[in-house]
């Protein structure tokens, strides 16, 4: 394989890897919404609840959704700082 096919296979696979975080994030932040939104339509079939409940079950979908992306943040955050400690001083970086 010559250099050029190498670059290629390797943009290809941070171009997947991209790919597939932004994939999981955006599952991550719409399930917790989701799953809220469906146990308030248990509720109000099951034990015949006011439909107000949509209203505090939306709320709790959107904060759990906030720190599954909080987390997801300070993951990747934590990922980040290990590689950029992990790469050797240049000639003109010392830190």
């Amino acid at each position: 394989m010559d250099e050029k096919q190498q670059k290629r296979r390797k943009y290809l696979s941070e171009i997947a890897k991209q790919l597939s975080w932004l994939t999981q994030l955006g599952l991550s932040l719409i399930t917790p919404v989701l799953l809220c939104i469906l146990g308030c339509v248990f509720l109000c079939n099951r034990f015949d609840v006011g439909e107000w409940i949509f209203i505090p079950g939306f709320i709790l979908g959107l904060g759990a959704s906030f720190m599954t992306g909080y987390k997801f943040f300070l993951s990747e955050s934590a990922k980040s700082k290990k590689d950029k400690d992990k790469r050797k001083a240049g000639f003109n970086r010392h830190t």
